[in-house]
């Protein structure tokens, strides 16, 4: 884990630097420069403050009744506009926090998503935890976290710059002798202001340092845990059905411990900076006091000057001492930088992963050809598949088998442009005209409604088209509820995820169908049945099927077969069509 440097700072600013020259950049800078602004506004009032102390106590110490009236209502002016200031400081902070956010969570899914680089971060990288915890949560901390950080550094610096040279004027001289030689130094309250956010800063570094692996372990652990939960949720049944409820629990509380013991190291970390940071703080309140009071006794100072100095010293203190009161900030969001920034450098791998194997040539034809195509396993080169060649126009239909394990899916994943290991040429028809059904139909979380129009469908279709459909795939029962939303993947069983996946077909009318066991989980008689509505009502669409049962030879022309280690062979199913459909119109009836 890297600690504070020059490349945590160049990794930070390559995360800032894309939206402060985006297309939003205009608004963002008219916001970032009224919050800067408003900053430097509280900042200026906090000097009239300090001003406004010496008025003040000094009035008291006069028992001046006149000016102490007078003292409050230039209080009572300063308090009004601070307030405001500080209002519309954090209100447009908040604004550009929430804009800075859009943007860069759409410039975050854009690179997550282009390519299937999602996907290829799954299978191919696993040092990615939880790319969705460093979407959602991640950049919010660090864009709020960049902001106040930044803006905090802002005013101590200007803070400092305001009230140097008031403590220096007000505190004046210091003479003492050593050795009879006298020594003066001048302003000698700034000196021992940054004497003493020197030392501060420097402890406060040694004791906080390991808050950065920690926060980073942290979020890791929590979006561990809340992913394993979400897993649970997703997969109820299936517990459910085992009577897995112990083995879970257990299993989630292992996760737990990790939360709760790099939590636990937190804590007596944080405890050990805190035993500092109050002290030093505590002790800064008093010790200008101490220094000046023999020159207040002296009757050199009056007590408004006592107080000026006091002031005028914390303003001064506290600004030095920024990386000392904002260490546990800072370790934090050098923690949220480093995740992101590693998933970044992974996004980045897989690009390359995906650029040094790209010998795979995909161009757009209005049918299917596979020219020489090879597919191997990642980073060997062992061969799935070796030199196949074939040709799959309109109306006709291939099916792909062999043993499990053997590489059929592969070959899909390699024609809709999953699958980057290899070499060849595959044209493909363009992928509007395409539609992909996996074994497992994807099911997004929505209405009935939403799922069946997936992924291309008219999104003005009338309502009462969608339940002519669920009743004709045997879902009569759904009719009532295409306009709830729930989790589908749950409610329905996997027969019926894959029906919901033809009534996609007969819904979207593909040209070309890639089917992935799409009909596993149903009995043959309802295969049959959507394998002949198929035929009949997308005559002219051409399909591919990956499957095992025998029975789906009656519903395809040629075979595909994978043999191992590279081998295949392709031949013409032996039966004519004329045979088939009567074969299906047979089994129909």
């Amino acid at each position: 884990m890297k600690q504070f440097n020059k490349e945590v700072f160049k990794d930070a600013w390559h995360l800032i630097k894309p939206y402060w020259v985006s297309s939003e950049k205009k608004t963002a800078y008219i916001l970032l420069a009224a919050i800067i602004f408003l900053n430097l506004a509280i900042v200026f009032i906090n000097v009239l403050f300090n001003l406004w102390y010496k008025e003040f106590y000094n009035a008291l110490q006069a028992l001046d009744e006149k000016a102490f009236w007078i003292a409050l209502g230039q209080f009572t002016a300063l308090a009004f506009f601070y307030i405001i200031s500080a209002v519309y400081s954090l209100y447009l902070n908040q604004m550009l926090q929430i804009k800075w956010r859009r943007w860069l969570t759409d410039n975050f899914l854009d690179k997550w998503m282009d390519k299937k680089i999602y996907y290829h971060l799954q299978v191919f990288n696993h040092q990615t935890d939880n790319p969705d915890q460093r979407i959602s949560e991640d950049l919010n901390m660090f864009i709020s976290q960049s902001l106040s950080l930044s803006l905090g550094l802002l005013s101590s610096i200007v803070t400092l710059f305001s009230f140097i040279s008031i403590l220096w004027i007000v505190s004046g001289p210091l003479h003492f002798s050593v050795f009879g030689y006298l020594i003066t130094i001048p302003g000698y309250m700034v000196w021992a202001a940054l004497l003493y956010a020197i030392v501060g800063t420097w402890i406060t570094a040694i004791i906080g340092r390991p808050l950065i692996p920690l926060n980073f372990n942290q979020q890791r652990f929590e979006a561990d845990f809340r992913f394993n939960l979400v897993r649970i949720r997703e997969n109820s049944e299936s517990v459910a059905l085992y009577s897995g409820e112990e083995k879970e629990h257990k299993h989630l509380m292992r996760n737990f411990a990790d939360i709760f013991e790099n939590y636990w190291k937190i804590m007596v970390r944080q405890k050990k900076l805190t035993w500092f940071t109050s002290g030093y703080n505590q002790i800064a309140i008093i010790f200008p006091i101490l220094v000046a009071a023999p020159r207040f006794f002296a009757k050199k100072i009056q007590l408004g000057g006592l107080m000026q100095i006091a002031q005028a010293f914390g303003q001064v203190q506290t600004s030095l001492s920024y990386i000392v009161n904002s260490y546990t900030s800072l370790a934090a969001w050098h923690a949220v930088a480093d995740r992101l920034r590693t998933f970044e450098h992974n996004i980045e791998s897989i690009k390359a992963l995906q650029s040094s194997n790209n010998n795979i040539k995909y161009k757009q034809s209005d049918f299917l050809s596979v020219k020489n195509l090879s597919i191997m396993l990642p980073n060997n080169q062992t061969y799935l598949i070796k030199d196949l060649s074939f040709e799959l126009k309109p109306t006709q239909s291939l099916l792909i088998v062999g043993p499990s394990g053997i590489g059929k899916s592969t070959l899909i994943r390699t024609i809709a442009g999953l699958w980057p290991f290899g070499s060849g040429e595959i044209e493909l028809p363009p992928k509007e005209k395409t539609l992909f059904l996996p074994q497992k139909p994807y099911l997004p979380i929505g209405t009935l409604r939403d799922v069946l129009i997936y992924p291309n469908g008219d999104p003005s279709i009338d309502n009462d088209i969608l339940k002519e459909l669920l009743v004709s795939l045997n879902l009569k029962y759904l009719t009532k509820h295409l306009l709830d939303n729930n989790v589908w993947s749950q409610v329905l069983s996997l027969g019926e995820q894959q029906y919901i996946a033809f009534g996609r077909i007969f819904l979207q009318k593909p040209e070309w169908i890639f089917m992935d066991e799409a009909t596993s989980a149903l009995d043959e008689k309802s295969e049959r049945l959507l394998y002949m509505r198929l035929f009949s009502e997308l005559p002219q669409s051409a399909c591919l099927s990956v499957g095992h049962r025998s029975s789906l030879l009656n519903y395809h022309k040629i075979k595909l077969s994978l043999l191992g280690e590279g081998k295949w062979s392709l031949e013409p199913i032996k039966k004519d069509d004329s045979k088939r459909v009567s074969y299906l119109k047979e089994e129909f009836a």
